[in-house]
């Protein structure tokens, strides 16, 4: 099945920034009429805690103004904390926000960085990206576009061939 949907088991599938976020893919066909589901692992920045559970905020689109302009998900919650006594208070729904739900769960962690295993419920744009970094504070490692809200942090410039008019002893 897994050829079907062409990823093999072990096969990493890059995202539109680069991020390796999928290092094995296993997808499953659950007992009811759900829709495919699939387990995918990725390496976090820092150790959620819980070490598993779900997360289920709802997330939308939004312009992040800085010194470049861009476009990110991030997240809508429908509650928030009183700052006066800290009871959860029910907040105005943003009617563009998607519901969003993913499940994860700690495989194994240091103290500083953590294999997880996550679950995405739903099919929202860069979800699980955005649970893990603004859900949970443990963004996926190597994600420059979700460590930090305001930033687009640069990505690693590729270095040339050795065929490229330059030695290979040359480049480092």
């Amino acid at each position: 099945m897994n050829a079907v949907m062409g990823v093999s088991p072990g096969e990493k599938s890059e995202g539109k920034e680069g991020v390796s976020i999928l290092l094995d893919v296993q997808r499953t066909v659950a007992a009811s009429c759900r829709p495919l589901l699939f387990l995918c692992r990725a390496i976090s920045v820092g150790n959620p805690d819980p070490t598993e559970g779900i997360v289920e905020i709802p997330m939308v689109e939004r312009e992040v103004q800085s010194h470049q302009p861009h476009y990110k998900m991030t997240l809508a919650p429908n509650y928030c904390m009183s700052p006066e006594d800290g009871k959860v208070l029910k907040i105005r729904k943003n009617h563009s926000a998607e519901s969003a739900v993913t499940q994860y769960r700690v495989l194994a962690s240091s103290s500083a960085c953590s294999l997880l295993e996550l679950q995405p419920i739903t099919g929202v744009k860069h979800q699980l990206r955005v649970h893990l970094a603004y859900g949970l504070g443990c963004p996926i490692l190597g994600d420059h576009k979700y460590s930090h809200w305001s930033k687009l942090a640069p990505q690693v410039r590729q270095i040339p061939c050795h065929g490229a008019g330059q030695r290979r002893d040359q480049l480092f």
